[in-house]
């Protein structure tokens, strides 16, 4: 049902958030090593085809500070021209549409949050360290933060004090403006329009954007070879994975703020296809931008037609307005800028880092270290391993817990009939190890050294998968080694409450293939009367 009143909160809101998505996008432009006009281009591009073909209602994509990181680096270290840098771009969103179609999305959501807040305070780090240089008046160096520290001391040898004057301005703007003012002035707009009027009406050396192209923007597109192709494939899966993980979170922002549920495969379908495009017409890639999202939702947006709304709008703006961005300072775009990086770094997480397990303080440094020294795919790769290892290490104590191994004492366990008169009244010829709960990877390794000894302590042992919820492949082929010690032992061994997937897992690794027919049972009383059995020297062998 869209009516004229919804129509109206998609107008405001696309409108709104395209005022405060132009300085972003001209920032991460400039940023990229792409210029002006790519940060503008993605943002129309991205925008447009993620709101009209993505899975969330209410997201608005752009260019974002991640992704415009990733490709500094690549501009800089990885290819030799723009044109290769856009087919990287295409490549990274391809294999977006493959991630959406394959229906992997769902899982990137499950990413620690230590990882994701090492990972993007580490991103908030690089921002601000690279922007340094443009604050003073220099070029931004090639090759990242540290390219950036290296750069320092000849920069602050050649200081332009008029750069400088205008990006302390704009940083006092950003930072100060009240928030009460933003609905009618967001705060980098007016920033931005500041700063552009003492770099033009008075500090006119400063360092400026330039010559933006004007009118529709033309294809970039060309041919690559396959050589080129194969050495792509890993920039392009770092923007693919860095856009989707920042889509989805804004997915996850926009859901709590609208109570709605997106649909994590067509939203990266949707990614892709924007990308796809913006590479083709020469534009940054993008993600869900939360900044703009935010700002959608509580201007009244509340379908993809704002989206829509605001793509167009930028569009007009570069069409009409493109001459008046020319003399935007870069000292400008670096104040605004080292806002964007500030607020990213998660100050909230860190404030509470003293509350955090050891092991977790552990990730969250090693992935941020990695992010700022290293490079972005291997903090994210390294991050998720550590964290793993440390969900593994929890894992392995709590499903170890929920392991139960105990004698049963002959006069408490039998009947009368099954013991002889003479027996050793104290004896414990039968074992009990059960089962409860779910047995992976993380606890496997320690259950033959938990129950091994108990085994073979006993005559017979029963085997107690009653409560078993699930059992993975790793546990499933450590079981199998338990019975075989156990057989090795002479120790004779009865299933009790075997059912469901558990039953399927262990049929399927062969893991009862010592243990009979006759000796797998579904009570305890039934294995009470088998347990006599084969004491007696009557059960099956």
């Amino acid at each position: 049902m869209y009516d004229p009143g919804t129509f109206r909160g998609d107008l405001t809101g696309g409108l709104t958030s395209a005022v405060v998505s132009l300085p972003f996008a001209l920032a991460f432009g400039v940023a990229s090593g792409m210029g002006a006009a790519a940060g503008l281009y993605g943002a129309i591009a991205v925008g447009f085809f993620a709101s009209v073909f993505g899975g969330t209602r209410t997201v608005v994509s752009g260019p974002a500070p991640s992704v415009t990181i990733a490709m500094a680096i690549i501009v800089t270290s990885q290819v030799s021209t723009l044109s290769e840098a856009f087919i990287v771009v295409v490549l990274a969103g391809a294999l977006q549409v493959v991630l959406g179609l394959s229906r992997l999305g769902r899982y990137i959501v499950y990413t620690p949050h230590v990882v994701i807040s090492g990972f993007m305070s580490g991103i908030g780090i690089i921002i601000i360290l690279m922007q340094v240089l443009p604050f003073l008046g220099t070029p931004i160096a090639p090759g990242g933060a540290l390219a950036a520290i290296r750069s320092l001391p000849d920069a602050l040898n050649s200081i332009n004090f008029s750069a400088v004057t205008i990006a302390v301005v704009t940083l006092v703007v950003a930072v100060f403006w009240p928030r009460g003012l933003s609905r009618y002035m967001p705060a980098p707009l007016l920033a931005l329009l500041i700063g552009t009027m003492m770099g033009v009406f008075w500090l006119g050396d400063a360092p400026v954007i330039g010559e933006i192209p004007v009118g529709l923007p033309a294809m970039h597109f060309e041919l690559p070879s396959w050589s080129f192709l194969l050495k792509a494939i890993q920039p392009a899966l770092i923007i693919a994975l860095l856009g989707s993980v920042d889509s989805l979170l804004a997915c996850l922002i926009a859901d709590s703020l609208t109570g709605s549920n997106h649909n994590p495969d067509r939203e990266l379908t949707g990614q892709g296809i924007g990308n796809m495009v913006a590479g083709l017409f020469g534009g940054l890639p993008g993600s869900g931008a939360t900044v703009s999202t935010v700002t959608n939702i509580r201007s009244g947006g509340r379908t993809p037609v704002a989206g829509v709304i605001r793509a167009t709008a930028l569009l007009f703006i570069l069409l009409g307005l493109g001459a008046y961005v020319e003399p935007v300072p870069h000292a400008v775009l670096a104040g605004i800028l080292m806002v964007v990086g500030w607020k990213i770094i998660d100050w909230q997480l860190l404030f509470r880092i003293r509350h955090l397990r050891r092991e977790h303080i552990f990730v969250m440094a090693l992935t941020l270290g990695l992010t700022v020294f290293v490079d972005l795919i291997t903090a994210v790769a390294i991050g998720l391993i550590a964290a793993g290892m440390v969900h593994a290490r929890q894992l392995e104590t709590l499903e170890l817990d929920s392991v139960v191994s105990v004698p049963l004492l002959d006069r408490e366990f039998f009947s009368r009939e099954d013991i002889r008169s003479d027996a050793d009244p104290h004896a414990a010829r039968v074992g009990l190890v059960s089962l409860r709960g779910s047995f992976t990877i993380a606890s496997s390794r320690k259950l033959v050294t938990a129950i091994g000894e108990d085994i073979r302590e006993h005559e017979v042992v029963i085997f107690d998968f009653s409560e078993t919820q699930y059992v993975d492949d790793s546990a499933a082929l450590v079981l199998d080694r338990l019975f075989t010690v156990a057989d090795e032992q002479e120790t004779r061994m009865i299933v009790m409450g075997l059912s469901g997937p558990v039953s399927s897992t262990l049929a399927a690794f062969k893991v009862l293939r010592l243990v009979p027919e006759g000796r797998r049972v579904g009570t305890m009383e039934e294995a009470r009367r088998t347990a006599a059995l084969l004491l007696r020297g009557e059960g099956s062998v």
